[in-house]
């Protein structure tokens, strides 16, 4: 299993406070498209509160996630922004979200006066890579259970909240969005989300996520 440091996508106060200088803040609900694909890569983002999701539309019209849910205190829309190409994917809000919107030449500003913000991006861009790769290799080498298993484990390292019942994933996802990100069914994240549920791993109340015993799940990533 691939060890990523998420913590050095982020953002301390004092970068996001450099690069809210240079951009403006913009609102976006739950379930609001971002960026398109085919459009303009001409702004880069900084996210302040919410989720995001980036995916792509396959040809019969399924949602297909691709990379890693970006979350608060990273930035996105950088590599495509950068050479000035076109959006290959969809970014959507996965829960009411704020951005900070920075155009294409006023990034570069920033970039050529902190150096530091430019480093901070370049490990940026070297980690999405190995992201991307270790994607790849879950989705080749792992089965429907592992990869659910480990995408619940990143919900609640990243959107995890500590409670006297569990660990609670405070992100609320419908059984078709974690299908699209792990590629299978609704059908199969309902059943085995059922089989978590009857081994102790994780409970469920109305719509809340509590992960109970996390090195169950973690015997299901082989």
């Amino acid at each position: 299993m691939e060890n990523i440091n998420y913590d050095a996508l982020a953002f301390d106060e004092d970068e996001k406070n450099l690069i809210r200088e240079y951009g403006t803040l913009n609102h976006y609900q739950k379930g609001q498209i971002i960026f398109s694909a085919g459009d303009t890569a001409d702004r880069i983002y900084l996210i302040e509160k919410g989720f995001v999701k980036i995916y792509r539309i396959t040809p019969d019209g399924r949602k297909v996630t691709v990379g890693s849910m970006r979350s608060p205190g990273q930035l996105m829309g950088l590599a495509e922004t950068l050479y000035h190409g076109e959006r290959t994917c969809f970014a959507g809000a996965i829960s009411d979200s704020i951005l900070v919107v920075v155009r294409k030449s006023r990034f570069e500003e920033l970039l050529e006066k902190q150096p530091t913000i430019a480093i901070k991006v370049a490990t940026t861009l070297g980690i999405r890579m190995r992201e991307a790769e270790a994607i790849i290799q879950e989705m080749v080498c792992w089965q429907v259970p592992g990869r659910l298993a480990m995408l619940l484990l990143k919900m609640s390292e990243r959107a995890g909240v500590e409670t006297e019942a569990g660990t609670k994933i405070a992100l609320r996802l419908t059984h078709e969005e974690i299908a699209c990100m792990i590629g299978t069914t609704r059908q199969t994240v309902t059943s085995l989300l059922n089989t978590f549920k009857q081994e102790n791993s994780i409970s469920i109340e109305g719509r809340e996520m509590y992960i109970l015993d996390a090195e169950k799940l973690m015997k299901w990533i082989v």
